[in-house]
């Protein structure tokens, strides 16, 4: 079992340089702008042998209307909640406000317990805001150093009382730790699906559809979204990792710090991602922004699905249809099969069916192909078109295999491959791609010289 804990303060204190501290990782945007972070997110870490699930939130504001603060506060309050212990965090060098006495008495009604942390304090300036922190009323405050990494040990003390106690593995006849002894089955990875689109395509909305809950802020502001938020969850008994991305606009028009840095994040979570799902505004589907995400996707090897949002409102649905087809033909030629689903994130519409396509090319992604039906299917296809000759020396291909799945990747052995021609290569993974039934996912095709690696001397 892991602790809980939630780190709050209002904007601007640290809180998310200190959640990137604990979990090890810069997975939240810091920056000085006070209110970065919008939506709450979790990860997990490991801090003086306590395991920990920390949750960074936004900047706590004094808002009760329908504006974003009040709805980022409601973020907030949900993340407290959920958590077993809050980290309430302070700036020592600009002293107590009236704010943090606001929300310290607001969390002293509330069930969580609460740990006064009083951050910046390396140096003398923070000595001062630190005695300050107790008119809080929350006991003694932790003097820490999110951006330094001081203070730590000192907050695994206020935190050991709050930790679960430690779990013994059970032991088997032999006397060693059970692991699988037991006899149940390895637990199924999750499959780690991001969603992406252009800005106020209905991406948050589509991840708060799926998992039943509000749980990333949505409205009509285009650009909510910064941080990729993380969320686990199961669809028919198979975990998923939905990652939920700030939308990406196209560079030229991208001139804002914040943005940029919320693009960097999401292009990091397509390439740590399986399978991409490409939401696209059936307004204005497949424009030329819409193409160079997909690409971008492709290029990195991932299995893509474009999902064509707001469904409920097209007119003319077999004209859209057709619309997109050819597009596809002619913009993404090189991945023939992308599946395409039609779907109102909004109303919930045909959400199992998006879902169903993610799994069945996810599959695609993952498939492989034996060596004795890949070098049966070469040897038709080099007889029907055989190689071109060069310098009067015709090229031979000798050998094929598959390297790696994820996504499928094949080598050739060639006695020239250099002068292999590109087109031949399509050649090669349009007729793989039909012959062994690989539909919309990326093929690499690498060339080896020399002869079949396996064959007898």
């Amino acid at each position: 079992m892991s602790l809980t804990v939630a780190i709050i303060g209002r904007p601007n204190v640290g809180k998310s340089t200190l959640f990137n501290r604990l979990v090890g990782k810069k997975l939240a945007l810091v920056d000085d702008t006070p209110g970065v972070t919008r939506d709450w997110r979790a990860a997990p870490a490991r801090l003086a042998g306590i395991d920990l699930t920390v949750i960074d939130t936004a900047g706590l504001e004094e808002a009760f209307d329908d504006s974003l603060e009040a709805r980022m506060r409601k973020q907030t309050e949900r993340a407290i909640e959920e958590a077993d212990v809050a980290l309430l965090l302070i700036d020592a060098r600009a002293g107590v406000t009236p704010l943090d006495h606001h929300f310290a008495a607001w969390l002293r009604k509330g069930n969580t317990p609460i740990i006064l942390l009083a951050n910046k304090c390396e140096g003398r300036a923070g000595a001062p805001g630190l005695y300050e922190a107790f008119e809080l009323g929350l006991g003694e405050p932790v003097p820490i150093s999110a951006e330094h990494g001081e203070g730590l040990a000192e907050l695994v003390e206020a935190l050991l009382p709050y930790a679960p106690p430690e779990e013994v593995e059970p032991e088997d006849d032999d006397g060693a730790a059970g692991g699988t002894a037991d006899g149940k089955p390895e637990p199924v990875r999750a499959i780690q699906l991001a969603i992406v689109g252009r800005p106020n395509v209905g991406k948050s909305t589509l991840l708060n559809s799926l998992v039943g809950e509000d749980r990333v802020l949505t409205g009509p502001e285009a650009g909510m979204t910064r941080d990729a938020i993380s969320v686990e969850w199961t669809y028919k008994d198979r975990p998923i990792r939905l990652v939920d991305t700030a939308g990406i606009r196209r560079r030229a028009r991208v001139d804002d710090k914040l943005e940029k840095l919320a693009v960097a994040d999401a292009l990091r979570v397509i390439r740590l991602a399986q399978v991409v799902v490409l939401v696209v505004d059936a307004d204005a589907i497949l424009d030329h922004q819409d193409l160079t995400i997909a690409r971008m996707v492709l290029d990195e090897g991932r299995a893509l699905v474009i999902a064509v949002n707001k469904w409920d409102i097209v007119t003319d649905r077999a004209g859209t249809l057709k619309q997109i087809d050819d597009k596809l033909q002619a913009q993404l030629a090189q991945v023939r099969g992308i599946p395409v689903v039609t779907m109102s994130a909004l109303r919930k519409q045909k959400l199992d069916g998006l879902l169903d396509a993610v799994f069945n090319i996810y599959e695609v992604w993952n498939r492989r192909v034996s060596t004795a039906d890949l070098n049966r299917w070469l040897a038709g296809m080099t007889e029907a078109h055989p190689p071109p000759a060069v310098e009067g020396r015709r090229i031979k291909i000798r050998y094929m295999t598959q390297v790696k799945a994820r996504p499928p990747t094949f080598a050739l052995w060639v006695s020239k491959p250099l002068d292999l021609p590109e087109t031949y290569i399509r050649y090669m993974v349009n007729g793989l791609r039909d012959a062994l039934d690989l539909p919309g996912v990326p093929i690499r095709m690498l060339t080896r010289k020399g002869k079949n690696p396996y064959a007898e001397d």
